[in-house]
């Protein structure tokens, strides 16, 4: 059976024997995910920015980072599979990867329901659909869940300060505020996925609040107190990861975005 990516490349199921696949992930999220279909014994290579699960990824060696990654390293992993992602990942270094990775996933998910194809299409490649239908089915539970809950909102969510930074409507972290009714404020000038942005009258008319991440930029409790005596607007601290990271992860992201 074949399976496809999200450039709509087919992919089909490892074979059965004594090789067993040699994957390099350059994706945190997806990094953990493999971890939790039980495939954490297959992983040759990750990036510093692949932290979870801890105890697990320490002893997989590092390749770089998600955007410049060490080519040579790789090679002499002699990996079977490579797995990127559209947004973090650079397109020449995954096409200099290709020249010698026989197998290349690509993963693009926007949308929170883009998880169950994601754990259906590696639990498909590798063999693990039981333990993919698992997440599956704690995935729909919590979005059910999560449906139930919704107060419409307006909020800016921060990645970025020095220059100031924010997401667009067609982001995942956008997609996943929206489960509850919240709007993320969209830049009216810029185009671009993570706009830069000031803090102007016309923006904080538009707003009911602002939403701090912990990644990629370090915000604290500090910036929030600093902001709030600034804008005069509610300002909240949230993980990051929560709202960021598909995958496993994202099934907790749902429980997270309850507490909201």
């Amino acid at each position: 059976m074949e399976l496809f990516d999200a450039i709509g490349q087919p992919h089909t199921r490892i074979a059965s024997g004594p090789a067993t696949p040699r994957i390099v992930s350059l994706v945190p999220s997806i990094t953990e995910l493999l971890c939790d279909l039980g495939l954490a014994q297959y992983i040759v290579g990750r990036t510093g920015f692949c932290i979870h699960p801890d105890a697990i990824v320490k002893t997989i060696a590092k390749i770089g980072g998600t955007k410049d990654v060490n080519i040579e390293k790789i090679r002499r992993l002699a990996p079977s599979h490579l797995i990127v992602n559209i947004d973090e990942n650079e397109k020449p270094t995954v096409d200099l990867l290709s020249e010698f990775i026989p197998h290349v996933i690509v993963t693009h998910p926007i949308a929170p329901s883009d998880n169950l194809a994601l754990y259906r299409l590696l639990g498909g490649i590798f063999g693990v659909e039981k333990r993919a239908e698992e997440l599956c089915a704690a995935f729909e539970t919590a979005y059910l869940q999560l449906l139930s809950v919704s107060t419409p909102k307006t909020m800016l969510y921060c990645i970025w300060k020095d220059p100031w930074m924010t997401i667009s409507a067609d982001t995942y972290i956008a997609n996943m505020l929206g489960l509850i009714g919240w709007k993320t404020w969209v830049s009216p000038t810029s185009q671009q996925r993570y706009p830069i942005f000031e803090w102007d009258d016309a923006l904080l008319s538009q707003i009911d609040g602002v939403l701090l991440s912990s990644e990629p930029y370090r915000f604290t409790a500090q910036h929030v107190q600093q902001l709030e005596q600034k804008i005069a607007r509610p300002v909240r601290l949230v993980d990051g990861e929560m709202l960021s990271w598909y995958g496993s992860r994202a099934i907790l992201g749902l429980h997270y975005l309850r507490q909201f």
